[in-house]
């Protein structure tokens, strides 16, 4: 079962077909404060949460639904693309974002991605530990990744994110073993090809 928490009755009912095209369950919510009440942990799946909403804001949301359940993937619906925001989110727990106006092979596929980890993590298969991944710092390496146009190199990625330029290889060698980040190779007109990272 998958919850829906956005004021705006026709996202509702958008996000609600794009779930039952993927094959999920979905109820919906009309606003944060009742969204935190519905949510049942071990009952839903994932969570949609728009981020303007009367009542309660996303981020209010999300801290509300994060003190009830650790794990449950949690993607935030939004029009406003700036990288402090996403770093908010990202603060109080949430795991993923889709920009509005929605598209849905990009919800569907987020709504697959978040699942697909949740379920590595409840099997105890998450490499978090064994391969000293932070999930809070693969947060910030994917919502960077989310928010480029263009694939990026380890040195652009690493000038925007405070970490270093090994640490950025290694979570980038990581997404791609999990099949959420593609290389791609550009040559130029001298040396040796470049490697950039996009996310899938």
């Amino acid at each position: 079962m998958i919850l829906v928490i956005d004021d705006n009755e026709d996202i509702r009912f958008t996000v609600q077909e794009i779930c039952d095209f993927g094959g999920w369950q979905a109820e919906t919510a009309v606003n944060g404060k009742e969204g935190a009440e519905q949510f049942q942990s071990g009952r839903h799946q994932l969570v949609l949460v728009d981020f303007h909403m009367p009542e309660w804001d996303g981020l209010q949301t999300v801290k509300a639904i994060r003190k009830k359940d650790p794990h449950v993937p949690i993607i935030v619906l939004t029009v406003d693309e700036r990288f402090e925001l996403a770093e908010a989110f990202t603060k109080e727990g949430a795991n993923d974002f889709a920009l509005k106006p929605i598209k849905a092979a990009d919800l569907l596929s987020r709504i697959k991605l978040n699942l697909k980890m949740a379920k590595l993590q409840d099997e105890g298969q998450t490499a978090f530990i064994e391969k000293g991944i932070n999930e809070d710092t693969l947060r910030q390496v994917k919502a960077y990744l989310y928010e480029q146009t263009e694939p990026q190199t380890i040195n652009e990625i690493q000038k925007n994110l405070p970490v270093s330029y090994q640490t950025v290889h290694r979570y980038l060698n990581y997404l791609v073993e999990m099949g959420d980040v593609e290389i791609q190779s550009h040559y130029g007109s001298k040396g040796r090809p470049k490697n950039k990272y996009t996310l899938l």
